[in-house]
């Protein structure tokens, strides 16, 4: 057979090899690390509950701490500033109808406003810890 007739071999992309030699890497390390512990540290079911209760307390607090910047943060950086794009508002009407404008949507950044203020986002927000 001619070797332009002969069938070629398929290759896999060098970047899905990278990241299956990564995720392979990570999975060995932890897998060898969490041997390791355990057969330094015997461990009891009274041991066990409190280290997840300690582990779960730490997370929550950590993380609501972590949270609770981000939902107050200002989101837009020229808000309360003579030069702020969003101050700046349309509107119209339409024969008897309710007028309808922009400010609706820009208002609460223009004011400075965090994403716990936002009209859809903010009572999302509240469920997060912090």
């Amino acid at each position: 057979m001619a070797s332009h007739a002969r069938p070629k071999p398929r290759r896999i992309p060098r970047t899905l090899l990278r990241a299956g030699l990564t995720v392979s890497a990570a999975g060995a390390a932890l897998a060898a690390g969490g041997t390791a512990h355990a057969d330094v540290i015997p461990t009891t079911s009274a041991d066990t509950n409190a280290t997840a209760s300690a582990l779960t307390g730490a997370l929550t607090t950590s993380v609501g701490g972590a949270l609770h910047p981000i939902k107050t943060l200002q989101l837009n950086p020229l808000a309360k500033t003579p030069v702020d794009p969003l101050t700046n508002g349309v509107g119209t009407q339409v024969a008897d109808f309710k007028p309808i404008g922009t400010q609706l949507l820009t208002g609460t950044l223009a004011r400075g406003g965090a994403l716990q203020d936002l009209p859809l986002v903010g009572p999302v927000t509240r469920i997060l810890p912090g």
